[in-house]
């Protein structure tokens, strides 16, 4: 079976763990690698030929476009992440609506290709947000990989089903959960820095269970999590900190071994496998 292996574009800087003590002003006056960082993993991904999506900030593909470009001639899907990480429960409908026009026309004009999928920043579609399916039907997209179903302290939608289901029963959008593992009646989330921190088997054993229940799995990550080297918020709580830095020099060898142990390919395909399904 093929899974979906995906990257949230973002910039060290950009992420939910520091939002509350480093300012989006300042944003320009930091040291920006997400340039690097995602030609760093379009190379990992060159080693093993497998293709995979990009969801991307708006915010990076203004500044660098040639990046966006070269993950299209590359063969990936880019997809949306908003604009600058701002979360959708803290959006009201018209503001969520003009993120995702804006976000949408900078990819485009970017990458020469058509952007169809987005994934919200934090995974922050959940029952706050009864609108949103709705804007992202109306403005076309067809999927979104927006909902985590477990409950974690900065997101989640536990009541949420564990696989792609369609949130309107008026249309055809679909959305694909990010994968988690369901362990002694604990659910538990495996992408992102969940997959740094934690052993490699239990993401293994996520693909393998959800495989086993027929479903495609959804695996994540960010181009910072393969840079060690990337500059230290000082001021950050002990937590993010302890979060966002732990184990970063392994981070990309252990995505060497997850890709060459599963069959991996972009969101757009696994989607539409998983719409034939709820056919």
């Amino acid at each position: 079976m093929r899974h979906a292996l995906s990257v949230d574009v973002e910039d060290w800087f950009q992420v939910g763990a520091f939002e509350k003590v480093i300012d989006k002003a300042n944003w320009d006056s930091l040291e920006t690698r997400v340039e690097r960082n995602t030609d760093a993993v379009l190379a990992l991904f060159g080693e093993s030929g497998v293709k995979a999506t990009f969801f991307t900030l708006g915010w990076v593909a203004a500044r660098y476009p040639a990046l966006i470009r070269r993950i299209v001639d590359n063969g990936h899907e880019i997809a949306s992440h908003g604009w600058d990480h701002d979360r959708v429960f803290t959006m009201d409908a018209a503001t969520f609506r003009a993120d995702l026009a804006r976000t949408r026309k900078t990819l485009e004009d970017a990458g020469g290709t058509a952007v169809t999928g987005y994934r919200a920043p934090s995974f922050s579609i959940d029952k706050r947000t009864p609108w949103a399916h709705v804007e992202l039907a109306e403005a076309g997209y067809t999927y979104s990989s927006s909902v985590a179903p477990l409950k974690h302290d900065h997101y989640g939608w536990p009541e949420a089903p564990r696989y792609a289901f369609h949130p309107l029963p008026d249309s055809d959008l679909v959305e694909v959960p990010v994968t988690i593992a369901e362990l002694a009646g604990r659910k538990m989330a495996t992408g992102g820095g969940f997959f740094r921190l934690f052993p490699g088997a239990l993401t293994d054993f996520a693909v393998r269970q959800v495989a086993g229940e027929g479903q495609p799995a959804i695996f994540y990550f960010h181009p910072w999590e393969i840079d060690p080297d990337q500059p230290r918020v000082i001021n950050a709580p002990v937590k993010s900190r302890l979060r966002h830095y732990s184990r970063l020099g392994a981070m990309a060898g252990k995505l060497r071994t997850l890709i060459g142990r599963h069959d991996w390919g972009r969101m757009d395909a696994v989607v539409a496998e998983a719409r034939r399904g709820l056919a």
